[in-house]
């Protein structure tokens, strides 16, 4: 928010990057974990860094990459790449034709490289993600309701839905699972110990459990986002940014220096109008003499105040005398040699 965008255009951003990293870990066939920590590494790294200055597919393709590692089912950069553009494809409607090998993918993986060691250096390498999955079926067992796969499932769904919030980096997993139980079992119509909470007994508080409900249930309520506005509104951005910055730098768009911080110099600037000027200025070859007398006054004083003037006039003039001797008396003799009389 800090680089001008709004708070829906950044939570727009999160869901699409989210709703990426979900989709292309089903034609990856990363297992559900694996997907959930993309997410969550995806969330954590965008809540330090700016949406403007990083692009969120090549932090998204990052993610599922760094998390493919991490939960022992690695995936090629290059398959991730082809996965992304298969994507981009469908989004804008167009038929599927294969990725071509050339300077355009080499960039891409670098930046997708990049990005991975971005990733861990501002994480500090602490990638590890404890997910509420089998959180969810411990409690519900403590319930006495693991039968029940209804609720189990709905749970399950509504803790996937809620990773593209940011409820996985405010809260804890174990807040989290109750959180996601609560609407299972409120949507099923299930009644659960409410004399105490049951789910005080691990450690969630009901404002938690509220928070954690509303943000989730927002997702159904919402427009969906719309990854064309989203992507123009962040180049928008982008541009004022880099705008701000040459402006900064006393800069024009184009990189040129703005006449604004030169001081109002210009090369042809003069005091007044050509017409307005004074009588006195049209004879430039008319000095005052007093100042150039007395500049050379004082040139002759701190000459004849040097320790080395005396002796060097002296030089001076005895190679003058002595190259007048020699000039005046030099002959040739027969043999046609210089010679001195």
């Amino acid at each position: 928010m800090q680089d001008g965008l709004t708070l829906e255009a950044e939570s727009d951003l999160r869901i699409l990057g989210c709703e990426l990293i979900q989709a292309a870990g089903i034609l990856l066939r990363l297992p559900q974990v694996a997907m959930a920590t993309a997410q969550v590494l995806f969330q954590r790294f965008f809540f330090s860094k700016s949406f403007v200055k990083h692009s969120f597919e090549i932090v998204a393709m990052a993610c599922i990459n760094l998390a493919s590692k991490i939960e022992e089912a690695p995936r090629r950069v290059r398959d991730v790449i082809n996965v992304f553009h298969h994507l981009r494809q469908l989004r804008g409607k167009r038929s599927p034709t294969p990725l071509i090998l050339d300077q355009n993918y080499i960039n891409t993986k670098n930046q997708v490289i990049k990005a991975e060691r971005r990733i861990l250096k501002e994480l500090g390498f602490c990638v590890h993600v404890k997910h509420p999955h089998k959180i969810i079926f411990m409690y519900l067992q403590v319930l006495d309701c693991e039968r029940n796969q209804t609720l189990v499932q709905t749970a399950w769904n509504y803790m996937n839905d809620s990773l593209r919030t940011s409820a996985f980096v405010r809260f804890k997993p174990e807040t989290i699972a109750c959180a996601c139980i609560y609407l299972a079992a409120r949507a099923l119509q299930i009644v659960l110990p409410n004399h105490p909470h049951w789910f005080v007994v691990f450690g969630a508080t009901e404002e938690e459990i509220q928070d954690i409900c509303i943000t989730t249930l927002k997702l159904y309520t919402r427009k969906k986002p719309n990854y064309e506005h989203v992507e123009k509104e962040v180049e928008k951005r982008k541009v004022a940014l880099q705008e701000a910055k040459l402006k900064a730098k006393g800069l024009n768009p184009d990189g040129t220096p703005a006449l604004s911080t030169l001081g109002g110099f210009s090369p042809g600037s003069k005091p007044c109008s050509p017409r307005e000027v004074k009588a006195e200025d049209k004879t430039p070859g008319v000095q005052n003499p007093k100042p150039i007398k007395k500049e050379l006054e004082e040139r002759q004083m701190n000459a004849n105040k040097s320790p080395y003037n005396g002796s060097v006039f002296t030089l001076m003039c005895l190679a003058i005398t002595l190259l007048n001797f020699v000039l005046k008396h030099k002959t040739f003799n027969s043999k046609g040699h210089k010679v001195l009389e």
